[in-house]
C-alpha cells in the first residue's frame, strides 16, 4: 500500500477503516487528512465540492442520527496504490432518528438501509466520490412515500425554481478520476447481463440469474428468483423506455475465500415517457445514477449464474426531478 498509512493492511481495510473512524469514532476532523481539499462528492440529490462542505454535511447527518453505524459488506476495487484505486463499497447502515434535520422533526424511528459508494483514493486520500444512499428505504421507514418526501423537500427548499438541483450532466463537476475500472471477466459478464436487460432482452434474466438468486433493490426491497428481478428492472426501464443507458465504470474481481464478483456504476438519462415504477408518464427529463454489485457461482455442474445482486438508485431524487418540472409547468 505505497503512499498509504501503514496501519492499513490492504485497500478494503483502508476503506472500511476510515469509514468507521470518521463516522462511528467521531473522527470527523480526520476528513482533513483522508479527503482532498477539492474533492467532488456526487450523490443523486446534489453535487458537493470541497472538503469543508463534506465535513458540514457529515456533522449534520450525525446530529440527526447520532448512533449511526456503517457495516462494510464488501469492497470491490480496481487499480494500484501507485496509480490510484477505485473502491465500490457496499454498506449496511443502522441509525435512530433522534435529531431534527433534513428528514424533519425527530421521530425516534430505528432505520436500516444500504449505501453504495465509489471512491477514488491515492496517497492516503480520497479525491473523487459517487455516493448512493437508499433514500427510498429511509423515508418509507419514517412513514413517507418517496414522491411525498420529494414534494416536501422542494417546498422546504423554496420551490422548483430555487431548490437544490439533483445530479445531472448539467450539475456534475469533473473530478481527477477518469478511469473506467478493469477488464476482468466478471465485470464484463455483469455488464453484458445488464446491457441485455436494458435493451429489453428480458429473457436474459432466466438465462443468467440463478433460480434462487437473492436480490436487494431500492426501497429496502429483498427478493428472490426471476420474478423479483423482472419486476424491478422492467418497472425501471418501462418508465424510461427511450432513455440512454450507459455503463460508466466496471470492475470484476476474484479474491481468496470470496465468490467472483463485480461492481458497475451506470446511468439512465432520458424522458419519463412510460408507465412503470414512477406512475403516470410526465415527459420530464430525468438522470438516474445507479450502482450494482453482483456475485457469481456455479451451484450445479459448472453452470455459472448470477447468485446475488445489490442495486441502488435514489427514488426520491427521481421524483424530485419529475416534480420540479411538472410543478414549474
Amino acid at each position: 500500500m505505497q503512499g498509504f498509512d501503514a496501519k492499513f493492511r490492504d485497500f478494503p481495510d483502508y476503506i472500511i477503516g476510515i469509514t468507521k473512524e470518521i463516522w462511528e469514532d467521531r473522527g470527523i476532523a480526520t476528513l482533513h487528512r483522508y479527503y482532498s481539499d477539492d474533492i467532488v462528492v456526487r450523490s443523486p440529490a446534489s453535487v458537493v465540492v470541497g472538503n469543508q462542505n463534506v465535513i458540514g454535511a457529515t456533522m449534520a447527518t450525525l446530529a440527526e442520527f447520532p448512533d449511526r453505524e456503517l457495516l462494510g459488506e464488501d469492497v470491490i476495487w480496481s487499480g494500484t496504490p501507485e496509480t490510484g484505486m477505485l473502491s465500490s463499497h457496499r454498506i449496511i447502515s443502522t441509525a435512530t432518528h433522534t435529531g431534527d434535520g433534513v428528514y424533519g422533526k425527530a421521530t425516534g424511528k430505528k432505520l436500516q438501509y444500504r449505501i453504495l459508494a465509489d471512491c477514488h483514493a491515492i496517497n492516503n486520500q480520497i479525491n473523487d466520490e459517487w455516493l448512493i444512499r437508499d433514500q427510498g428505504a429511509i423515508v418509507r421507514q419514517m412513514g413517507w412515500e418517496p414522491r411525498d418526501y420529494a414534494a416536501q423537500l422542494i417546498e422546504n427548499e423554496g420551490g422548483a425554481a430555487n431548490c437544490v438541483k439533483p445530479l445531472s450532466p448539467a450539475t456534475d463537476r469533473p473530478g481527477p478520476y477518469t478511469g473506467q475500472g478493469n477488464d476482468n471477466e466478471w465485470g464484463g459478464r455483469h455488464a453484458e447481463i445488464l446491457t441485455r436487460i436494458m435493451n429489453a432482452d428480458m429473457a436474459a434474466i432466466e438465462e443468467t440469474y440463478d433460480r434462487a438468486a437473492h436480490v436487494e433493490y431500492p426501497g429496502g426491497v429483498t427478493g428472490h428468483s426471476f420474478g423479483a428481478v423482472d419486476r424491478f428492472w422492467m418497472g425501471l426501464r418501462a418508465a424510461f423506455p427511450n432513455a440512454t443507458f450507459t455503463i460508466d465504470h466496471q470492475i470484476g474481481r476474484e479474491d481468496p475465500h470470496m465468490p467472483p464478483r463485480s461492481a458497475l456504476r451506470w446511468s439512465l438519462h432520458g424522458k419519463h415517457e412510460g408507465w412503470g415504477a414512477f406512475g403516470v408518464p410526465t415527459g420530464a427529463e430525468v438522470y438516474i445514477l445507479g450502482i450494482s454489485h453482483a456475485e457469481f457461482g456455479a451451484l450445479v455442474g459448472g453452470d455459472v449464474k448470477l447468485r446475488r445482486e445489490y442495486t441502488l438508485f435514489d427514488e426520491t431524487s427521481v421524483w424530485k426531478q419529475i416534480l420540479m418540472q411538472t410543478e414549474a409547468e
